[in-house]
């Protein structure tokens, strides 16, 4: 149990800390367009 609190449960903090930094400094890269929040309209087309 020592094992998983002093080597294997901070890698996995550190991991997840640097996959949501990617996730959200990767809207850099992204057109603007794609970078801006959805809309909150609702669209409702006929068919």
């Amino acid at each position: 149990m020592s094992i998983f609190r002093q080597y294997i449960a901070p890698l996995l903090v550190v991991l997840v800390f640097l996959i949501a930094l990617v996730a959200v400094s990767a809207r850099i890269f992204l057109p603007s367009d794609m970078a801006a929040p959805a809309p909150v309209g609702v669209l409702i087309r006929s068919l």
